[in-house]
């Protein structure tokens, strides 16, 4: 198989938001959908790894967009392998249209691990390191990297929200996405008419379930760039525990 997938999508009028444009969460969604349907396609794909307790986990994430895609439009996402180590690979999407026209790229680090010791396990121990033979080089995927997000002490704390039902993926963790619209929900709509998001970036450190109560501390590093740590307590662990980092930079 091509070691590049292109996949067809629609943003549909209910994944669009007040100004008539795919919502980012629902856009991070059809990413990793395309990032499922290449790794199915050649042979490392969920269905197959969680025959064998294996799972892939998104660990990092960073979008950045020079235009999202309007209500009704067609659109496409490309994704390929830029490089894979023994615990982590990088997968890259860039989201064009037929025409040719880029909206945007992104970037992003998984893991695998072992869905019953929730530990990160080999990469190369499925199917002969398989995954190799699909990696490119030869491809430009030209935003930064994501770096680590930064965060001083005083970050404040702007909201405390509960998981619950909808907030659980197939990994019976919180979902990645999730985490993006609830950052996104700290804005509120008059912002994000006069400031729509270029760049989104999340690094994920632990895993949060239902049950568990999220505290999303803010900081602002510049005039349009915010930072968000998203930290857990649970009805036994009442200090707060470091879930994600996020930072933000809107137009």
């Amino acid at each position: 198989m091509d070691k590049i997938g292109k996949y067809k999508f629609i943003a549909e009028p209910f994944h669009c938001d007040f100004s008539g444009h795919l919502c980012l969460g629902h856009l991070g969604n059809h990413l990793l959908n395309a990032a499922d349907f290449h790794a199915t396609g050649r042979g490392f794909g969920m269905k197959h790894l969680l025959g064998i307790q294996r799972a892939w986990v998104l660990s990092r994430l960073a979008i950045e967009m020079e235009e999202i895609p309007q209500q009704l439009e067609h659109f496409n996402v490309e994704t390929w392998i830029e490089g894979a180590m023994r615990y982590f690979t990088q997968r890259n999407f860039a989201i064009t249209s037929d025409e040719g026209k880029v909206y945007g790229y992104g970037r992003s680090v998984w893991a695998m691990i072992d869905t019953e010791t929730r530990q990160m396990t080999d990469i190369f121990a499925i199917d002969n390191g398989a995954i190799n033979d699909f990696i490119v080089t030869d491809k430009p995927c030209p935003i930064e990297k994501g770096d680590r997000v930064k965060m001083g002490n005083d970050a404040e704390l702007v909201r405390t929200l509960d998981i619950y039902y909808h907030d659980i993926d197939i990994n019976g963790h919180v979902n990645s996405v999730k985490y993006i619209e609830h950052v996104i929900d700290l804005w509120d709509l008059p912002w994000h008419k006069e400031h729509p998001i270029k760049r989104f970036e999340i690094a994920y450190v632990a895993e949060a379930h239902q049950g568990d109560r999220l505290h999303f501390y803010r900081e602002q590093t510049d005039p349009l760039t915010y930072c968000v740590r998203i930290a857990k307590t649970t009805h036994d662990t009442p200090t707060p525990t470091e879930v994600c980092r996020c930072k933000i930079h809107f137009r």
